[in-house]
């Protein structure tokens, strides 16, 4: 039984390192989650915080926090801003934390095109509750005692640490925009045993938000108001992958809603649907405000999950530099 459960914890261990990064629905609502080059994109500086919850009908919960700032410097023309991510699983009592201090610039390349590079530094660390594991050594038969300590080879340590490196680009127009992002560049070892090395696959991810004018061959007051966007990202890391493709629509800068499929374009497991999830989310702004509300429905075997709830707010400062149109960032909502 005691090597049962530790199995389980290895098997679950795995799972995680290949699955460090959080990725969440409303990305597109709030796309600092996706890259760093939207520091300061707005000329100004904002704040907002975003949180997911998920499989809140098994013993599994998973809850997800994501909390940003930035602001921008004109006579720099940059941007400069930190973010911060909880990870958190009841199961194992998994914890993840990590804090990325984050800087972009921004170049104006012809005259509709700007180009943002960013690079982003961060400090992570993980745990697990290992504290109520045995292992074989500690368990003496003869005597019924349970021995405090043990000299197992694989034994655990509850607690690990590391540095991380993350660079992203971004051209955008006033329309639309397309970004390269690629996280843990230094390979940190996440191993969470004594002399381990478990280096973190490089996240890469092809995010675009276009603009599709289909809408402008009957203008109307009503379509003059309205605009409609693919969407599309593209996430590989170590031997997974993942396609998001969907639509959204944005009626005079104030409400916004969308639907994305999550789908798996090159399948490594043959019982995997292609579609995994389908994301609906909704966004409304008000007064500086913005708030954002995601539900993700499965449609893989695993069912009775009790979906994925996704909560955002932000906070959008207005100032006059906002008014400026050099290297002015798309408007995204």
């Amino acid at each position: 039984m005691k090597m049962k459960k530790i199995i389980i914890v290895f098997l679950f261990t795995v799972g995680v390192t290949n699955a460090q990064d959080v990725i969440f629905s409303q990305n597109f609502l709030v796309p600092e989650t996706l890259s760093s080059s939207f520091t300061g994109a707005t000329k100004s500086s904002k704040v907002g915080t975003l949180h997911r919850s998920q499989w809140r009908n098994y013993g599994l919960k998973i809850n997800s926090n994501y909390v940003y700032f930035d602001t921008w410097f004109e006579g720099y023309r940059s941007g400069l801003g930190f973010s911060f991510i909880n990870h958190e699983e009841s199961g194992s009592n998994y914890n993840f934390n990590k804090i990325n201090l984050n800087y972009s610039v921004a170049f104006q390349i012809s005259d509709s095109w700007f180009f943002r590079p960013s690079i982003s530094a961060g400090f992570g660390m993980k745990s697990y509750g290992f504290q109520n594991i045995l292992l074989e050594d500690q368990i003496n038969a003869n005597s019924n005692i349970i021995n405090t300590s043990s000299i197992d080879p694989v034994l655990l340590q509850n607690r690990r640490s590391f540095f991380d490196f993350s660079s992203s680009i971004l051209f955008n127009n006033d329309d639309s925009w397309i970004g390269i992002t690629l996280r843990h560049l230094n390979k940190p070892n996440i191993s969470l045993t004594a002399n381990g090395n478990v280096p973190l696959d490089v996240f890469l991810s092809i995010h675009t938000k276009y603009y599709l004018p289909i809408l402008e061959n009957n203008p109307t007051w009503f379509t003059n108001k309205s605009k409609i966007y693919f969407l599309s990202n593209f996430m590989m890391q170590g031997s997974t992958n993942r396609l998001d493709i969907g639509m959204q629509y944005i009626f005079d800068d104030q409400f916004s809603f969308g639907i994305v499929a999550a789908t798996n374009p090159m399948k490594n497991v043959d019982e995997n649907p292609f579609i995994s999830s389908i994301s609906s989310f909704v966004g409304i702004k008000w007064q500086g405000f913005r708030f954002g509300y995601s539900y993700d429905f499965n449609t893989s075997k695993i069912i009775n999950t009790g979906g994925i709830h996704e909560f955002s707010v932000g906070y959008d400062f207005e100032v006059n530099i906002r008014l400026l149109d050099r290297y002015k960032c798309v408007s995204y909502f």
